[in-house]
């Protein structure tokens, strides 16, 4: 044992205990390696950590949607309820969910709603820009129950119908497929109805610029004709902030880098996979606890004179007025996070 007069190598100044067991570390080559690249590995670590939130977030709202559906079917069992899912004995079902939903809402994106006001106290049919996951559209549903306990059916796409598990939180909270018809019903019975022209293909191809992707979508327009209901447009600020898919670009840039071929063919290989499928196979990442801020705008009324075309144009040019007003663009996330802080509350 070294001694507190004795030194670790001979022609040394004489060490104490503690100085020479620092002094062997020193010498240990992994100590030294350790010390010139931990900051590197710290770094590394932060964000691979980063990197595992921003695709666990997206998965935990998956996770609360079917815990949400497991709920209704406790309910269900318990109270022995048969009735039609869309009728009042469901409201206390409804109501409990919708305060769920509302609590997460306020508690991660500080979500607030604005012009109610606006929405007919009838029919009317709801269009909205429709983000990488539709969370904002959820709170709105919650928020407007637990304001109103009205309920919105909502128009969805046919893959959702085909989501192992969800059949009964689909019903409840008037999910449908959304063809003329059924849209006709619902409108005939006094429920408002949203849809999003856009759907999947703008959920997955748009970005932060916020482009509207709605192709030649006018069904909508033309069922408002129909049934002789105002068009109410309906936006989410920062919604794209919140989730955003993986580029294109990005994917063509690793393909061409690792198999060879050229950007060219890579480029829109997703919009391709989802032209032909019409599945929504993509990367998604995100969650970040953005400020989202749901506006409802000024309602279109009916007009008997005006086209189908000229009624989608109408409704397009509404919609985007509202993302022009309320959304900084290009998006940026870290501005949506700093609006978290913001007390000032916007103007309508």
């Amino acid at each position: 044992m070294i001694g507190r007069k004795e030194s670790c190598a001979s022609g040394q100044t004489p060490m104490t205990d503690l100085s020479c067991l620092a002094y062997v570390l020193e010498q240990w080559t992994v100590v030294e390696y350790l010390k010139k690249y931990l900051f590197h590995v710290v770094i590394i670590s932060l964000t691979m950590s980063a990197i595992l939130v921003f695709f666990i977030v997206p998965l935990t709202i998956l996770f609360f949607i079917y815990l949400t559906n497991i709920l209704l079917v406790i309910y269900q069992r318990n109270s022995k309820v048969k009735a039609d899912p869309l009728s009042d004995v469901w409201d206390s079902a409804r109501k409990t969910i919708a305060s769920f939903w509302d609590i997460y809402a306020r508690i991660w994106h500080g979500y607030e709603l604005h012009g109610v006001e606006n929405l007919p106290e009838g029919p009317g049919i709801l269009v909205y820009y429709h983000g990488a996951i539709p969370v904002d559209y959820l709170y709105f549903l919650s928020r407007l129950f637990l304001w109103k306990k009205r309920l919105c059916l909502s128009v969805a796409d046919h893959f959702v119908f085909r989501l192992p598990g969800l059949k009964l939180l689909l019903e409840v909270t008037g999910i449908m497929p959304g063809t003329r018809e059924e849209c006709l019903i619902a409108l005939k019975n006094g429920h408002l109805v949203s849809v999003s022209p856009g759907g999947v293909r703008e959920a997955l191809f748009s970005d932060e610029s916020y482009q509207l992707m709605w192709g030649n979508r006018k069904g909508f327009a033309q069922v408002a004709l129909d049934a002789k209901v105002p068009i109410i447009p309906m936006y989410t600020q920062n919604v794209r902030e919140a989730y955003r898919m993986f580029k294109e670009r990005n994917f063509a840039f690793q393909t061409s880098a690792y198999f060879g071929f050229s950007n060219t063919l890579a480029v829109g290989f997703f919009r391709q996979l989802y032209e032909s499928t019409r599945l929504p196979f993509t990367l998604l990442y995100g969650g970040l606890p953005v400020k989202f801020r749901t506006y409802i705008g000024e309602p279109i009324p009916y007009d008997p004179n005006i086209t189908t075309e000229e009624l989608v144009e109408k409704t397009k040019t509404a919609v985007q007025a509202l993302i022009s007003k309320h959304q900084t663009i290009p998006g940026s996330i870290w501005k949506a996070l700093l609006e978290r802080f913001d007390k000032r509350r916007r103007s309508d």
